[in-house]
């Protein structure tokens, strides 16, 4: 038994005491909590089931001097398309390319990233091509899933929206990023606010983001957002209704099933605001909303993106689909 399965099992004992014996008061004594702590656990439990009990999985920090993420990301790439050769072979290829890495956090890495081993590497690169091409090899039945995919069949089908805490700027405030990204192509809008983020900011943000994309070609036919409280208002389902959009939400403390957005987060706040913040100071939301709009041009059509997209931009996946339709 893991150190979470102990906690959820204690969670689900306190609130099966209390279901038993009626008595609040008498369940906190015995089991050494408060009752604020507990009426936390129970609103968490009647709202989205026992299963939101289960302790949050924290994100590993990303250290100063830790390897960039950029780094880490062409490492893993060339460990499922090269993966044959050893570390040192890694890290000679990547100096190529002009990054200086040691073949011992070349193995690091790969270890953290389930590729310590050639077999381990064969066995992703197989299930790569089985996922991609169809082709199924026994290296490829052998290998267990290793990740969670959104997909969609065209533009529009499936747009993910979120809600990304950027920061409390002075003479500014807490200003969030409202953002949207359609799974099929990767185009994304943004739209940013002074906080906290409320229905009223999603029902505009769902008027601005339909507008966008209806520019660019685009018909929406659902949203995926999580059970944050500006997408969980009945406000913004009745609004989806009228418009005759579906509404899918994702699991409970499951923010990998959003995880197109979730990615999109990562990006724009490693190339976009933390650049940006280095370099200038922005005494307005409008100044903050230029910037991101400036670098969305950049995303859209210059940025080369990864796997899924297979080094293409999201105005090359949109202009290909556009000729395919028109054929």
């Amino acid at each position: 038994m893991t150190h979470t399965e102990i906690i959820y099992r204690r969670r689900l004992a306190v609130l099966e005491h209390a279901q038993r014996t009626g008595n609040v008061a008498e369940t906190c004594r015995v089991f050494g909590i408060s009752r604020t702590r507990y009426y936390k656990w129970k609103q968490v439990a009647d709202r989205y089931g026992l299963a939101a009990l289960m302790p949050k999985e924290r994100r590993a920090p990303q250290m100063p001097m830790a390897t960039p993420t950029h780094v880490v990301e062409r490492l893993v790439t060339l460990a499922v398309l090269e993966p044959t050769i050893g570390c040192r072979q890694y890290a000679d290829r990547l100096g190529d390319q002009g990054f200086s890495i040691a073949k011992s956090t070349v193995q690091k890495i790969l270890v953290t990233h389930g590729l310590s081993t050639r077999q381990r590497r064969l066995a992703r690169a197989a299930a790569v091509t089985a996922a991609t091409t169809g082709l199924v090899t026994e290296a490829a039945r052998d290998d267990e899933p290793f990740g969670f995919c959104l997909a969609a069949a065209g533009p529009g089908e499936l747009v993910c929206v979120d809600s990304f805490y950027i920061g409390k700027l002075k003479g500014v405030g807490k200003v969030y990023q409202l953002s949207a990204i359609d799974v099929f192509t990767r185009w994304a809008f943004v739209w940013l606010v002074i906080g906290p983020v409320e229905a009223t900011h999603s029902l505009t943000f769902l008027e601005r983001l339909l507008r966008h994309y209806r520019r660019h070609g685009i018909t929406v036919r659902a949203v995926l957002s999580d059970n944050g409280l500006e997408y969980n208002a009945s406000a913004f389902s009745t609004a989806l209704a009228a418009k005759g959009l579906r509404h899918v939400r994702i699991p409970a403390r499951s923010p990998n099933h959003n995880a197109v957005v979730e990615r999109f987060h990562g990006t724009i706040l490693q190339e976009c605001w933390r650049p940006a913040f280095h370099r200038r100071h922005f005494a307005s939301i409008r100044q903050l909303q230029a910037e991101a709009d400036a670098w969305l041009c950049t995303y859209h059509r210059r940025r080369n993106h990864g796997d899924y997209m297979r080094g293409r931009t999201p105005q090359g996946v949109l202009d290909n689909h556009k000729k395919r339709k028109a054929a």
